[in-house]
C-alpha cells in the first residue's frame, strides 16, 4: 500500500518550507497534524433510524465505524434523558486522516455552493474546526439515500503551539482560507 499523498506532499515541501519560514532548528519541531475529529449530532426525540442513517454516513466519509456518542445528563427542556443516544464521532490518524484531508481540501469544500474559502480563526492553540452544514458535499453520500442529511464538525488538531503556526502549516497543506478584505476607512 503507497503513502496517502498528502502524506508525501508534508514531508517533501510542508516540512522544508516551515523550516525555513520558522527557522526551525529540527524536523521534530515543524507543526503537523496530530489527528482530525468528526462529530455529528441528532435529536433527541429522533427515530433510531436517524441515528443508524447518520453512523452509516460517518463510516462512508471516514472510512472507520464512529462510536454513537449518549447524553451524560438528563435536560428535561430537551427531553433527554442520561444515556440516551444523541449522536456520533470518529476520530482518523495516520493514513486515514491524511486520505480524508486531502478528499476534504481538493473535493468537498470546492463542493459547497458559492464558496470562497474557509475562515481563517483557529482556537487559540493552533488547532482548527470547521462546521459542515450539508454532509452530501462528500461525493460517498448519495443525495436519494438517507431522508435527513445531517451536518457534521470537523477539528483539526495540529501540534502547533500558536494560531500563526496552525494556520501556516494548514495554508501550505492547501486549505482554501478566505482571503482578508482590507478594512474600509469610515473617516472622510
Amino acid at each position: 500500500m503507497s503513502k496517502p499523498y498528502l502524506k508525501t506532499y508534508y514531508h517533501d515541501t510542508v516540512l522544508p518550507e516551515l523550516m525555513k519560514l520558522r527557522g526551525y532548528k529540527n524536523v521534530h519541531q515543524v507543526p503537523r497534524i496530530e489527528k482530525i475529529i468528526l462529530n455529528t449530532g441528532i435529536s433527541a426525540v429522533a427515530e433510531k433510524s436517524v441515528l443508524a442513517d447518520a453512523i452509516k454516513e460517518m463510516s462512508l466519509i471516514a472510512g472507520q465505524r464512529p462510536v454513537q456518542t449518549k447524553a451524560r445528563m438528563s435536560v428535561s427542556n430537551f427531553k433527554l434523558r442520561k444515556g440516551m443516544p444523541i449522536g456520533c464521532k470518529v476520530t482518523l490518524r495516520g493514513d486515514r486522516m491524511y486520505d480524508f484531508l486531502y478528499r476534504l481540501i481538493m473535493i468537498a469544500l470546492p463542493m459547497i455552493r458559492d464558496f470562497r474559502g474557509v475562515s481563517g480563526r483557529l482556537d487559540g492553540n493552533g488547532n482548527y474546526s470547521i462546521g459542515v452544514a450539508d454532509a452530501t458535499i462528500f461525493p460517498e453520500i448519495t443525495v436519494e439515500g438517507a431522508k435527513k442529511h445531517a451536518g457534521m464538525d470537523i477539528t483539526i488538531v495540529t501540534t502547533a503551539k500558536t494560531d500563526p503556526e496552525g494556520r501556516e502549516l494548514l495554508r501550505l497543506l492547501g486549505m482554501p482560507f478566505r482571503r482578508s478584505e482590507p478594512v474600509k476607512s469610515t473617516a472622510a
